[in-house]
């Protein structure tokens, strides 16, 4: 029975949410029920193309994303997939109406991965920023307003700046990673070599430009969204506090993250204002 088929699909996409990210995985149980599942499903394909580029480095990583991106355009005009991944997120494409230009927009990104190196310019960076982050987080808006296009408009702007904010924190973090293992610089005219206290203030001011800009659309989100995405807001919030803090020697010399016993405080924090109206 293809139910059953579909079913395992979307349990894999929710386990690779919950596999390879923690602080998402615990945001999206927070958003409501009849939307979570989509929501995984989009994590789920956005994940697997990460992971080619990312980490298949003993393979075709070209090859391998081309039939990826193929499999996933017939995947949505067929409304199935063998690939349960593509199957679940297919299902969401049609459900919600997802425009493949975003769709197109993140995989251009995920293929600069193979071969871009360094973002010497800013229309590059922003580029690349709006398909890997900006383009995920519209897709997400799409199912959070469910259809409503007039609120979907409304909100634009603030689901790019929060997946833009997002992102940069992502390159802050990993900056040294990104640099020693990737050999890839995303930050325009930034020397990693000579990346100071003043670099990283100008990185942290934009991050914060962001973010104060995505907060004005979270507040506006309906009701089953809200509060997870809020969640996920207060956690990058934190993550960006402490790279503040952190010395930019000691951010390139190891990854800086939020213990669990920290996200649990933000989460109880965050939920006693939630209730009490205060967001």
């Amino acid at each position: 029975m293809k139910e059953i088929f579909d079913s395992i699909s979307e349990d894999l996409s929710k386990v690779v949410t919950e596999k390879y990210s923690t602080s998402f995985s615990m945001a999206t149980r927070l958003i409501h029920g009849s939307i979570r599942q989509d929501i995984y499903n989009i994590y789920g394909f956005v994940r697997v193309a990460d992971e080619i580029v990312d980490t298949f480095h003993q393979y075709p990583k070209k090859k391998i994303l081309d039939r990826f991106e193929e499999d996933v355009y017939i995947a949505i005009k067929q409304k199935i997939s063998i690939n349960p991944i593509l199957n679940s997120f297919q299902n969401t494409v049609n459900k919600y109406k997802i425009d493949v230009k975003l769709i197109e927009a993140f995989l251009q990104s995920m293929r600069w991965d193979l071969n871009k190196k360094i973002y010497s310019n800013d229309k590059d960076y922003k580029k690349y920023i709006y398909g890997s982050a900006d383009a995920v987080g519209l897709m997400c808006l799409k199912i959070f307003v469910k259809g409503d296009e007039d609120l979907y408009k409304k909100l634009k702007k603030y689901a790019m700046s929060l997946g833009s904010a997002f992102q940069k924190v992502n390159f802050l973090r990993d900056i040294n990673m990104d640099f020693e293992v990737l050999d890839r610089t995303y930050f325009p005219s930034l020397d990693v070599n000579k990346f100071d206290e003043k670099s990283k203030k100008n990185i942290i001011d934009d991050i914060e430009k962001d973010f104060n800009i995505a907060l004005k659309g979270i507040v506006l989100l309906p009701i089953e969204a809200r509060f997870g995405v809020y969640i996920a807001y207060k956690y990058y919030i934190k993550l960006l506090e402490k790279l503040k803090k952190t010395p930019s020697l000691e951010i390139k010399d190891s990854r800086i993250r939020v213990p669990n016993y920290q996200k649990a405080f933000i989460l109880l924090n965050c939920y006693f204002k939630y209730n009490l109206k205060l967001l």
